[in-house]
């Protein structure tokens, strides 16, 4: 049994000023560590001035905070601070992908490969595109242990006309930790490019970029123990500089005239105007964090806290648990479904007795669907999750099912 989240909890100013409270929806919005907002706080008290403008003490320092943040971010995940770019969220990462590399890369006929496990924000930017170019979409399936059948990817790279493979490393519903290098390489052996939606995977697993070879990776700051408005796109430096810009204005430019502008080199040509500046800094301080725990100390206390919940929840009747058995094969995440109750009456009786739950489609209707349920509710573990809250969880459906008998 892991020790991480007994030294850890105290570290979160929510958790400690709600004694008893059982915060399990971390894959919706982590809860923020003491040094990340000691980190923002400082450079709001210490060093606040715009970045990459002024020459003067202040500005210097406030630019070195925010470059040393990327560079750090770029190392926890074996990324280029080069090709490391500060978006708002991981949202806004997907949809610079689809608008500036799709633009000059995705044409009428191409076909875009995304699964049925994708959140909205790795499915609606896709759409967009294929609605503009005339481009097609496929989708690789799901099956019933909540994996992806990599046979029909395998078909639908041969049949030719792959432009884009895009696929979450981590499902937000079902936990699966999909095999991002494979799929990878085997959609580069078709010609396509991949991007891969990090979002669930860089606060819960050891990341490591080189080693997955995805063309564009994107996550984002605040389900990683950092702020919200801060999302980050990876990429080599020399794909980036080939994409024309996202936004324009301020900063992403090297030369404008009175009829056209030529742009500064990435990653500056992807972050147009004044950046959030304390949520990138707070971002470096959450890697900091993470980094100091150990990820593979953060895999392991997840691992045994999920697993330990899974056990738990499949002992229910009338309780039904989506997605893979085998703990080893997910992510901190467990949806599941209650007979004869919906999921936001679940969670509304949950969250009276101090458990905090997700409950809804969890932007993934197309799952849903295939799942042949409108909604889920949904626990998610993070460093600070017990044993015991998750006792408490099943105490708490428990009393759902009383309600409802």
């Amino acid at each position: 049994m892991s020790t991480l989240a007994p030294s850890v909890a105290a570290e979160f100013p929510v958790l400690a000023g709600n004694p008893g409270l059982a915060y399990l929806d971390s894959a919706a919005t982590s809860q923020t560590p003491r040094p990340v907002l000691d980190a923002m706080a400082d450079y709001y008290e210490t060093a606040r001035a715009s970045v990459h403008r002024g020459v003067y003490p202040l500005a210097v320092e406030s630019t070195n905070r925010f470059e040393g943040a990327r560079e750090r971010i770029a190392a926890f995940v074996g990324a280029d601070p080069r090709g490391t770019v500060f978006t708002r969220n991981a949202t806004e990462a997907i949809n610079l992908v689809a608008y500036a590399w799709g633009s000059v890369n995705v044409h009428e006929g191409d076909v875009l490969v995304l699964t049925e496990m994708e959140h909205h924000s790795n499915i609606v930017p896709w759409q967009m595109l294929a609605q503009r170019t005339g481009a097609r979409l496929a989708y690789v399936p799901v099956d019933d242990d909540g994996h992806l059948v990599l046979d029909e990817l395998d078909t639908l790279l041969r049949a030719g006309g792959v432009k884009l493979v895009a696929v979450a490393h981590v499902s937000n519903v079902l936990g699966t930790i999909n095999l991002v290098a494979e799929i990878a390489g085997r959609a580069h052996e078709a010609g396509a490019t991949v991007l891969v939606d990090g979002t669930q995977a860089v606060p819960q697993l050891p990341v490591d970029l080189a080693a997955i070879g995805a063309d564009f990776y994107a996550w984002t700051g605040h389900k990683a123990y950092g702020p919200t408005g801060v999302g980050i796109l990876h990429a080599a430096f020399d794909t980036l500089a080939a994409m024309p810009p996202f936004i324009g204005g301020g900063h992403m430019i090297s030369r404008v005239g009175a009829d056209c502008s030529t742009y500064a080199e990435p990653p500056a040509r992807f972050e147009a105007g004044t950046s959030n500046i304390a949520e990138v800094i707070g971002l470096g301080a959450a890697v900091d964090f993470l980094g100091r725990l150990g990820m593979d100390e953060v895999r392991a206390h997840e691992l045994d806290v999920t697993g330990y919940a899974l056990g738990r929840l499949l002992d229910l009747d009338g309780v039904t648990v989506h997605g893979s058995r085998d703990a080893t094969e997910r992510g901190a995440v467990i949806s599941f479904t209650v007979d004869g109750v919906h999921p936001h009456d679940v969670g509304e009786i949950l969250g009276a007795q101090g458990v905090c739950v997700r409950a809804g489609h969890h932007c993934a209707q197309i799952l849903m669907r295939r799942l042949d349920a409108p909604a889920t509710t949904r626990a998610s573990f993070a460093v600070h999750s017990t044993r015991e809250e998750v006792d408490a969880l099943v105490d708490g459906l428990a009393k759902v099912q009383e309600i409802f008998a």
